[in-house]
Formats: structure tokens, C-alpha cells, sequence
């Protein structure tokens, strides 16, 4: 094969992983194509063919240095994106949903090939037609039965009392499940020990230990902040200057509406490039906001307009999904951490909104989410069946492996590696490998000295086992 000729096939299975993820590294590159990081023959190669998808405007690289990125460029189609997408639908979570005909409509016209769906720019009238309290995303019984699944007690308690008291939770579950929706690759229990020990995982791209912790950083603003009243831009702001540390090229553009012109990948929506109208759409969007009074409303208002508005350079769907959090955060409700939530999913939903301004499918994802995430923090979890099922299926291979990960003492950097291994050695079908790999996380996770007993450990054996964590 010419060397040209294996710099056009590696432009294509860049272009086709481009077209499953929003942003690929050289490093991602390389696991896709089967290349050892030590082989700097088959690295160059690939840089060979980024430079050339560079240069004709097919990717552009986002961040420098060991950091870099690359998205897809404007207009792009990506060979073989048609059956790609079909793939992906077929295998997203929407086929556990019960959709309304309106969602279904929206989510087929988003499976299509981008070539078949319409270039459509910013219509800023979705905006304006919204009236705060008379407009509703969410119906009242949908506002009422997400009260009563987010609702921790009747007992009034200053703002941001019920995140605080689950702080430590909260900084893991949603730093993780928002950075896995950008394609991160930590696992819970990789994001536990960096949130916890500042312990990056072994192989991992240093700007993914980065998300994971401006995650964290955000996070505890948010909490801090939970006692004002209002939400205001320069909090929002806040969150995004936090959420984009060192991982953008300009680092001025941190926490600062966008002065430039931006592309979403993989959408036919083309958002604002009129600096002026931009700051008035970001400036009417905090203003309508704040004079939203249900807590569930503002939450999908603010991830629905923040997403769609594109007001940063980057960084904006992450800083949706956190905003999206201030409301349930000032009224002491359980926070959405999007817990379960399959990433084609969410850019499915989403792209409803970008290209028909229809907020039906994100509607049904945002009520199901909630719903998933609040199993994280309730006993609501215990009466849905399904991961008990899971649990009692696998009890002996679940007990079997967590204490062989006691008794052989092994460290904390190794366990992510052992339980993987151990689950794909054993007799489990494969359809539920990923599953029971993120149950024994969670055991892991939540050992003690009071819970060991189950694993048939000694609190001897797990003191030892933990001095060495």
C-alpha cells in the first residue's frame, strides 16, 4: 500500500470514529487502529493523515500539546455515517422509553444522514417566544411526579443543605457521568481515587483527569453558591471558567462569552456568529431564567437554551448540565447526575433541539434521567428490580471477586484492571459484563468495616487491605 494511499484509509476510520465521538485524541486514534504507543512509525502515519484532514477543513484540532483534540469540521460527511447511525440508534437507550409520537418523529429525523436533514441557523424566536411560567417544558404532573421522586423531606433547611450532606457522593457521580457523556474513559471507581487521592489512572490522557477535575471544582462552587438567590451570569460564567480549565487554546476564553464562530459536529445546526446578538440572547436567557419559580423547569430550560445557544468557545454542553443543577441544588432537591444516561442518547435529544427546536425527546430524556439519578441517593432503587436482579444473578462471582481483591491486597491503581479482568474470565454473557463490572465499582467502592462480613473477610484482612490504598 503508498503511502498516500494509508493516509487516506487512516482519514476515513478517523472521520467514521469522529462521526461516534465528539472528539478523538491521537491516542484514541491509535486504540481504534490497533497501534502500540511505542510503534512511532504507525504514530506518524496518523499524524500524516490528521495534518491532511487539518488542511482540507475536514477536522479541526481543539487544545495543544499532550492535550490536543481533534472534531470534525464544518459540513463534514463522514463515509459510512448512515450506517453508523442506524447502529447507534438501534443500540441507544431510547428503546427502553415509552415515546410519544412527537419523540419519535424527532428522534428519526435525527437518525438520518446528515446530508438528508437541513442546515439550520440560530432561531432566536425559541427563545424569545418562551414566557416564564406560562410557557412550560414540563407539564404539572410531570413538574409534580418529579417532585416527589426529587423531594428529600418536608422539613425546610437553608439552600443547598441536602448537596452538601451528599457532597462527597455528588462530586463522583456527576463528575463522572458528565465526563463519561464527553467521552472520557475513567471509570467510577478511576474517578473516585483522582477526586479522592488525586491519583490520575495509568494510559489515560491527562486532559481527561482534567475534566474529571474542573468537574469537581465546579461542583463545589455550585454548592458553595447554593444560599443566593438568584442565578445570575457571572455564576454561570463561574461554572464555565471552572468546568474549561487548561483545556482550551485560548485560556481567555475561560468563563467568557465567545467572540468567534463556532461548529457543533455531527449537527446540521449552525449557531450565532453576531457577537452583540449572542451577549442579548445569553443576557435574556438569564433574565428568563431566574423568573422561572418551578425548580424542574428552570433545570430543563437552562440545559435546552444553554445547549442550543452555544455561548462559549467550548465546553458548553458540560456547563448546561451543571447550571441544570443550581435550581434542584438551591431548593434542596436530589441532583441529576445522569446517572445511566447513553451518550448517542443525549446528543440525540439534543439534536432535536439544534435543528427543530423541539424540545420532546430531551423532555423525555431529562424526566427519565431524574428519575435514574435519583436511584443514586433513595431507597427507590431497591423497588425497581432491575439491578437487584443483576446483583442476586451474580452474587457468587460478585462476593468471589471483591474479596479476592481484599485478600490478595491489591492496590488501588490495579483494581480498575483486576475486576476487568476477572469479570471477562469468567462465565458471564457478555451482554451483562458491563454491568456486573459496574456493580463490583460500586461494592468496591462502598466497602467498610461494618459491611465486609458479607465478602467472608475478616476486619483484620480489610484494615490491611485498605492501609495500603
Amino acid at each position: 500500500m503508498s503511502e498516500k494511499t494509508k493516509t487516506e484509509e487512516i482519514g476515513k476510520r478517523i472521520l467514521r470514529l469522529l462521526d461516534e465521538e465528539p472528539e478523538v485524541s491521537v491516542r484514541l486514534i491509535a486504540q481504534d487502529l490497533g497501534v502500540s504507543k511505542d510503534n512511532r512509525t504507525e504514530l506518524r502515519s496518523i499524524q500524516r493523515a490528521l495534518r491532511s484532514l487539518v488542511e482540507k477543513n475536514q477536522i479541526r484540532p481543539k487544545g495543544a500539546g499532550r492535550s490536543r483534540v481533534y472534531i470534525l469540521g464544518p459540513s463534514v460527511e463522514v463515509p459510512g455515517a448512515a450506517e453508523t447511525r442506524e447502529a447507534s440508534k438501534r443500540e441507544s437507550s431510547f428503546a427502553a422509553f415509552d415515546l410519544s409520537p412527537e419523540s419519535s418523529h424527532v428522534l428519526n429525523y435525527v437518525s438520518q444522514d446528515l446530508s438528508a436533514r437541513t442546515p439550520v441557523g440560530y432561531n432566536q424566536d425559541f427563545l424569545r417566544s418562551y414566557e416564564p411560567n406560562k410557557t412550560y417544558y414540563l407539564s404539572a404532573a410531570e413538574r409534580e411526579r418529579l417532585l416527589t421522586v426529587g423531594r428529600v423531606e418536608a422539613i425546610e433547611r437553608p439552600a443547598g443543605t441536602y448537596a452538601r450532606n451528599i457532597l462527597d457522593r455528588l462530586l463522583i457521580d456527576l463528575s463522572w457521568n458528565s465526563s463519561r457523556l464527553e467521552g472520557n474513559t475513567y471509570s467510577l471507581l478511576e474517578t473516585k481515587r483522582l477526586i479522592e487521592l488525586g491519583e490520575t489512572a495509568v494510559g489515560k490522557d491527562a486532559s481527561e483527569a482534567q475534566m474529571i477535575l474542573n468537574h469537581k471544582a465546579a461542583i463545589e462552587y455550585i454548592v458553595e453558591t447554593a444560599e443566593e438567590e438568584s442565578i445570575s451570569s457571572h455564576e454561570i460564567c463561574s461554572i464555565h471558567a471552572l468546568l474549561s480549565e487548561n483545556l482550551l487554546g485560548d485560556p481567555a476564553a475561560s468563563g467568557r462569552l465567545r467572540s468567534i464562530a463556532v461548529g457543533v459536529s455531527g449537527t446540521a445546526y449552525i449557531p450565532l456568529d453576531n457577537p452583540h446578538i449572542l451577549r442579548e440572547c445569553f443576557d435574556l436567557f438569564v433574565e428568563k431564567l431566574n423568573l422561572i419559580t418551578d425548580p424542574f423547569e428552570r433545570s430543563l430550560f437552562s440545559i435546552v437554551h444553554l445547549s442550543y445557544l452555544q455561548a462559549f468557545e467550548d465546553v458548553n454542553k458540560r456547563t448546561a448540565r451543571l447550571v441544570a443543577n443550581v435550581p434542584l441544588t438551591k431548593e434542596n432537591l436530589r441532583p441529576l447526575s445522569f446517572a445511566d444516561v447513553n451518550q448517542a442518547t443525549y446528543v440525540s435529544a439534543l439534536l432535536g433541539v439544534y435543528e427543530l427546536n423541539n424540545i420532546s425527546l430531551i423532555r423525555d430524556l431529562y424526566i427519565w434521567a431524574y428519575r435514574r439519578s435519583s436511584q443514586r441517593y433513595t431507597a427507590i432503587q431497591q423497588a425497581m428490580g432491575e439491578p437487584n436482579l443483576l446483583k442476586l444473578r451474580y452474587r457468587p462471582i460478585v462476593q468471589e471477586i471483591v474479596r479476592m481483591i481484599i485478600l490478595e491486597k491489591v492496590p488501588g491503581p490495579a483494581i480498575v484492571e483486576k475486576i476487568r479482568e476477572s469479570v471477562d474470565a469468567s462465565d458471564v454473557p457478555a451482554s451483562d459484563r458491563e454491568a456486573l463490572f459496574n456493580l463490583i465499582e460500586v461494592e468496591v467502592i462502598s466497602l467498610h468495616e461494618g459491611s465486609v462480613a458479607r465478602f467472608k473477610v475478616r476486619p483484620s484482612e480489610f484494615q490491611a487491605w485498605k492501609a495500603i490504598q
